[in-house]
């Protein structure tokens, strides 16, 4: 359990009133994602405050009139899960931290190398990233922020945005049990289902994702199937 001291406020405002608990940012984050944090271990105090700075006090008829118990751990399960959790400038750093990873593995998953046609490692891109002085946004989506770092980062390494055309032949003993992977992998273009009972498309990926979609069709089937780039 978190100090008070050490706590952050979560809110909801509700039948015209003004309800706060106590909680361990990290804690209540988890918790409102629906992982199994007890409620006890999020709760820096056992209280429902109607203003947790100056420490008064929620009435129990108030609390029993909105939420038809003055139980403070379902109260709280309310707040935390409906209300406004206050972020720590550490988790919202965290937070950034991952926007960040999750925006440069897009761009790694998506671009190349147009002299080398490899894909771009993924620590370059981060060491362009800050030599570019590139800074992320919380609060602009990761493809949006994606394509504009691309157009950057020109000047920095040779990068391109561009997809591939796999002809994949899968034979009989796998097709069916890997149509569902294929699929996820990229946009099937065209397929046709072989007399032989092989299943033939023509599948388009991400161009940095080539080598990794050709080695995981090759274990699907143990390196049974026809891959060629068109």
């Amino acid at each position: 359990m978190v100090g008070v001291d050490e706590a952050v406020i979560a809110r909801l405002k509700k039948g015209g009133a003004n309800l706060e608990v106590l909680v361990d940012c990290d804690k209540a984050m988890e918790y409102r994602e629906g992982k199994d944090v007890p409620i006890g271990d999020v709760l820096a105090a056992e209280k429902v405050f109607s203003d947790a700075k100056k420490g008064l006090l929620a009435s129990e008829s108030q609390l029993e009139s909105i939420f038809g118990t003055s139980e403070s751990g379902v109260i709280a399960d309310r707040i935390i899960k409906e209300g406004e959790v206050q972020l720590t400038a550490e988790y919202k750093n965290k937070l950034l931290s991952e926007k960040k990873k999750k925006i440069l593995q897009m761009i790694h998953n998506n671009a190349i190398d147009p002299k080398t046609g490899n894909p771009i490692p993924f620590n370059r891109l981060e060491l362009a990233l800050e030599e570019a002085k590139i800074k992320i946004s919380e609060h602009r989506t990761n493809e949006e922020q994606a394509k504009e770092i691309v157009k950057k980062l020109h000047a920095i390494l040779p990068i391109k945005i561009e997809k591939v055309t796999l002809r994949v032949k899968i034979p009989p003993l796998y097709a069916g049990k890997c149509y569902a992977q294929v699929k996820s992998m990229g946009e099937i273009v065209k397929e046709e289902w072989l007399n032989d009972g092989s299943w033939l498309c023509m599948i388009e990926v991400p161009a940095g994702r080539k080598n990794e979609i050709i080695d995981k069709l090759n274990n699907f089937t143990k390196g049974e199937s026809e891959i060629k780039v068109n």
